[in-house]
Parts: structure tokens; sequence; C-alpha cells
């Protein structure tokens, strides 16, 4: 136990906290029991030591490492135990995914020990609440994107700009006193900004580390698959990277890998789950999920950059910013006459020469344009839409 300590006080002492995600101040953190799930890289780690740096009594809180060599010879609920027999408040567990039985010793000690907080965080290709204990009437569930463009401005910058709702971005209530030309910075953004370990060197092998951690490690651990599959699923990638936004043919998808259409799916299901992709599906009644997919991109825009080979396409990566900003806070859809649909708003995405032709007579459309500082009527600034969280 005090090698847990000593490792904990450690990172606690490093933990810098002039900058919280958006996440923080949207999380109960008077909850028993808190889920955090999302991918790697986006600072889940960091989220936790800041809390518990600011806010929790360093004497009665622990923090751990789930894969920590300790737990090679002794359980997690017994370490809980111990901890909570000493006086223990608040137990903070770090990359759930990387330990056998944890949902069944989660439950256990949610039971068996009511005065103890449990926080922990865990990959975001997990089934949750699918595991060998049910935790679905105890944790409380969020989910973390990466940065937005607010968010790395206020990191990048030393800002507090806040968030905008979609109604105040469409109608052009966006500004950010200070930066009179905000497009180098949007640029910036989009080539390495979504990840928070921007700071640091070598941001791009960072990037391509992680990419390579998820489709070899947490996949394929997850999903039980083999070293032959787990490269199909690699290659699957690199094809969505050098054609995205493309419409799906699982059949002739499946041809290239050399799998069948059906193992396509789940290949799909599986990228999109650790974050890799998002697949664009059409309006059905709203329900996320549900509808068929028409497109499938990359999740985020450092991703394009870090593989597609060549010179990004600027049309994708205008569409893969808007999908990947407004994803999180709501529920995007495709339309049948424009590029995407959020509740009964259409969007059409394009450069500054971008006309109104293409959503003529349709109401509640409006051009989401590349390029441009400021907007106009019905013209909306695309960096504006990362505001959004």
């Amino acid at each position: 136990m005090e090698s847990l300590v000593e490792t904990y006080r450690i990172l606690i002492e490093n933990t810098d906290t002039t900058f919280f995600r958006f996440l923080h101040s949207e999380i109960n953190w008077k909850n028993r029991l808190i889920a955090i799930m999302g991918a790697r890289g986006v600072g889940k780690t960091t989220l936790l030591l800041q809390h518990i740096k600011r806010y929790n009594d360093l004497q009665n809180t622990l923090f751990v490492f789930a894969d920590d060599l300790y737990f090679s010879e002794h359980r997690l609920y017994h370490t809980a135990a111990e901890f909570y027999k000493n006086g223990g408040k608040h137990f903070y567990i770090d990359e759930i995914h990387k330990y056998s039985d944890w949902s069944k010793e989660i439950k256990m000690m949610y039971d068996h020990f009511p005065d103890l907080q449990i926080i922990f965080t865990g990959s975001s290709v997990l089934e949750l609440f699918k595991g060998s204990a049910d935790l679905s009437r105890r944790a409380i569930l969020y989910n973390m994107p990466g940065l937005s463009f607010r968010e790395y401005l206020n990191m990048s910058l030393e800002k507090e700009f806040t968030s905008k709702t979609l109604n105040e971005i469409i109608t052009n209530k966006v500004e950010i006193s200070g930066i009179s030309r905000p497009l180098p910075l949007f640029e910036q953004y989009l080539q390495y900004g979504y990840y928070p370990f921007f700071k640091e060197d070598e941001y791009e092998q960072r990037l391509r580390n992680v990419v390579n951690q998820t489709l070899e490690n947490d996949i394929p651990i997850y999903a039980n698959m083999n070293i032959s599959t787990s490269k199909k699923l690699k290659q699957l990638l690199y094809i969505i990277a050098q054609s995205s936004p493309f419409k799906p043919n699982f059949t002739k998808i499946g041809e290239m890998i050399g799998v069948h259409r059906n193992q396509v799916n789940d290949f799909m299901f599986y990228l999109e789950k650790a974050g890799m992709i998002i697949q664009l599906r059409n309006h059905t009644g709203g329900i996320r999920e549900l509808g068929k997919v028409e497109k499938v991109y990359l999740s985020n825009t450092n991703l394009i950059n870090a593989l597609a080979e060549g010179k990004p396409d600027k049309g994708n990566l205008r569409e893969t910013f808007f999908l990947s900003q407004m994803n999180v806070k709501h529920n995007v859809t495709s339309s049948p006459s424009a590029d995407f649909m959020i509740d009964d708003y259409i969007f059409e995405v394009g450069g500054k020469n971008k006309i109104q032709q293409q959503i003529k007579g349709v109401s509640n459309a409006y051009l989401v344009k590349d390029d441009i500082e400021f907007g106009y009527m019905n013209s909306i600034p695309l960096w504006t839409f990362g505001f959004n969280y």
C-alpha cells in the first residue's frame, strides 16, 4: 500500500491545475460511483488528479492505476477494504479496463463500503454495463471527448472563453475578445489541437502511438481478437483515412481486407466506440445509433493529418471538424438536402465562396463557411462551432 500512496502523492505534486476540461464542471462529484470513459489521450487521468488536488483531502484520498504492478499480487477490492478501514473516503481508479473482473469488484466495493466514493476511468471501447456485474443502477457515466477549439484556445493562450449554445452559434454571437485573427489559430487546432498533449514534443508521433495502442491493445483485448484479425482492423482504419468521408460498402470493404461484410460492421462499431471514427447516420426520429450509416469520418481532424497520405482534402477537414464538435452535445444526422441536420436545423459546410443555391427554399438552413472570420444572416463561420463545448 505504501508504494501506491507514494506514487499517488508524486503525481499530485506534479499536476497542473491552471486549466480544467469542460467535463469537470458537468460532473456531479457528490455521486458515490462515477465512471469517466473516453478514447486514449483525451485527458481522463489528468482530470482525476486535478480534482483531487483542488477539492479533496489528500489524507483520505487514494489514486491508483489499475495496471500497477502492485495488483499482480493484490486484489483491487482488498486494497479498497484496507484503505476504507483506515479512514479512506475517496478511491480513484485509472484505466479500469486493464484489470480483470473489474466490474465485479467495483460492485462489491460499492455494496460493502457505504461511505466510500469510487471514481474510475476506462477506455471508451468498453461496454461498461455489460461486464460480469451490472453497474447500470449504481454508476453515473460520463463520456470525455478531445479538446474543442474553445478549450484549445483556453489551454494554449490561457484564456477563459465560455461555451455557447447552438442558438448562440447560429445567430453569430460567438465573440473572442483579444483575438483579432482567429483563422490562423483555427488552422493550428485542425492540425494538432484535439488532444491535450499538443504542448508536448513529437505530437504526431504521440498521436500515432495512441492509434497503435488502441488498435493493437484496447480493441483486440475487448473483442478477443487474434493478431491477424487486429491487423485487418488497422487496414480498415487506413482505408477510412484515405477515403473519408465515404459511403460505406461493407461487401466491397470486406473483399479489400479479406473478411465477411458482417465482420466489417463489427470492426466499424469497435472503431467508433474507441474514438477513432464517427459514423454519420440518417434521421430516424433523433435516436442516436439507430439510423442507417450514410458516411464514415475519422473522429477528428488531427487523425486526418496524421493518417491521410499527402495533403488532406479541405472539404473533409471542414466536415470532420463540424461533426466532431457538434456530435458531443447534439445528435447530428445526415440531411437529404445538405451535409448535416441537428434537430430541425440544416447545415451545408463549405468554403468562403459557398453560395446559397443548395439550401435555397429550405427552412432553418445555414451555410457554414470556412475561411471567414465573421458571420452574417445565415452564413456562420466554421470556427465558431468549436465553441459548442
